[in-house]
């Protein structure tokens, strides 16, 4: 796949992808982004700006934790209109994936 392309499906997804962990579990950003990487290759430095937006549109909210070696971390958790963002997100790209591959399978 060219590259562009990849990226540019990478960062459609990406949101729903941070939402998705989010609704999993609370967590700290290092361990999304290593989350991430490891799932669909996402570099680290794609998060910390991502959750500064989350955070903003009121999606997430922070905590501190303090850690048992080193300075406290801070964690994210979704708010009730970040539930409801990944609810829609979640139910839009299974509509949307659903309806590429319809058409991926018609193509001969």
């Amino acid at each position: 796949m060219p590259e562009a392309i990849e990226i540019q499906l990478k960062k459609g997804a990406l949101e729903l992808c941070v939402l998705a962990l989010l609704s999993q579990h609370d967590s700290y950003a290092y361990e999304i982004a290593s989350q991430l990487s490891e799932s669909i290759g996402m570099g680290e430095g794609t998060i910390y700006p991502l959750m500064r937006r989350l955070q903003n549109d009121g999606l997430v909210e922070t905590y501190l934790v303090e850690s048992p070696s080193g300075p406290s971390r801070k964690y994210y958790r979704l708010t009730e209109a970040g539930k409801a963002s990944f609810s829609s997100q979640r139910a839009a790209w299974s509509s949307f994936s659903g309806a590429v591959q319809g058409i991926l399978g018609e193509v001969k």
